[in-house]
């Protein structure tokens, strides 16, 4: 079997490239704008990479797009995968556009006039309305970041186009080892109130609803999809451990050696209507200890930052139910956030030498 890989060298991607590949269930090609080489792949996956074919593009281009999907035998891919799209939060609606919208379109399109036998697209599950109850493939959506705002326009124009055999697929907040945007960010907070020696903090309360699901999970329902998968329909992925904001932040704690507390209701609603001044103040507090570990550590270049944006802080709900996939028999191998996971994430930053050892237990 032939897989294309859009966006191959991002987070999940790479992970996704690993599992068939290592499991020898595909032919893989990734086309991705960013190549291997300044992609910040640790070693493991360096050595992947080197084992599949990967095509330079830019897919907001259409005829970089053709580019990426031909073969030049005159076979097309039997299944096409897209997680390629702009994932940075606080972006311009231009930018989303471009880099969301756009993008995917070319890429479906492409894949509908070449009959591809089935074309994935993942989405995520922030275009749901936040709520405290758990939303199926048929709640109703009210998309409360950028990103899934341009999502799902991109949704709603995949059903539009003719001849396109697409699946849609929801994810939670995704983890593991090379995620960057996820809990990573919590993660660095966390490190740099270690550095600070200083309780954190934080809006909201301990049951604000943060779902999660591990990246290698990601990918083995990305595949089981491809095995047993209905076109035309959308499925969630969200593992078992119904992760909430305390969740979260008692590992962080627990693996920072620190503690917390919540701001409580009165200042918490005072920040609802100060976000913009509350956040900025906060990133600040947060930028500058991160800058002057990583210089005593040596370190100067790294993707890596404590930045959230505002739209991470917002309280609202990411409660989401996957029985439709379970219903399709599969099953989570990571069904809970542990602390060793977030350690991993941690732990391989810190080899490839662009977290500070230093803030490490």
């Amino acid at each position: 079997m032939k897989v294309l890989i859009l966006g191959g060298c991002g987070f999940i991607g790479r992970h996704l490239v690993h599992y068939l590949t290592s499991n020898d269930l595909a032919e893989v090609r990734v086309a991705d704008k960013v190549p291997p080489q300044i992609a910040w792949l640790n070693d493991f996956h360096k050595e992947v990479f080197a084992k599949v074919e990967f095509v330079s593009c830019n897919l907001i281009s259409t005829a970089s797009t053709t580019k990426a999907f031909e073969i030049g035998d005159g076979t097309e891919f039997d299944v096409v995968i897209n997680l390629a799209a702009e994932t940075k939060y606080g972006q311009t609606d231009e930018i989303y556009e471009e880099g969301i919208k756009n993008l995917s379109l070319n890429c479906a399109k492409e894949a509908a006039k070449r009959a591809i036998k089935m074309y994935i697209e993942v989405s995520t599950a922030q275009v749901y309305n936040s709520d405290k109850k758990a939303s199926n493939e048929d709640s109703k959506t009210a998309p409360w970041t950028g990103v899934s705002r341009y999502k799902l326009m991109v949704e709603e124009e995949l059903r539009k186009i003719k001849g396109l055999n697409c699946i849609i697929v929801r994810p939670a907040i995704v983890y593991g080892i090379a995620d960057k945007i996820g809990l990573t960010p919590r993660l660095i907070i966390g490190a740099v109130y270690k550095q600070l020696q200083e309780k954190m903090k934080l809006l909201w309360s301990k049951d604000l609803k943060m779902n999660t699901v591990y990246v290698e999970d990601v990918c083995r329902g990305l595949w089981h999809l491809v095995e047993n998968g209905e076109i035309g329909q959308v499925y969630n992925m969200v593992d078992k451990s119904d992760t909430t904001q305390g969740t979260i932040t008692d590992l962080v704690c627990r693996l920072f050696g620190i503690q917390h507390d919540y701001f409580g209701t009165v200042m918490s609603n005072f920040a609802r209507m100060n976000m913009t001044d509350i956040v900025e103040d906060s990133n600040d507090k947060h930028l500058a200890p991160w800058s002057d570990a990583c210089k005593e550590n040596g370190i100067e270049n790294t993707p890596l930052s404590p930045y959230l944006d505002q739209e991470l802080l917002y309280n609202k709900h990411l409660y989401v139910d996957s029985s439709k996939i379970e219903g399709l028999g599969f099953q989570y191998k990571h069904p809970n956030l542990t602390i060793e996971t977030l350690r991993e994430i941690v732990k391989d930053y810190v080899d490839m030498g662009i977290f500070p050892k230093t803030l490490v237990p």
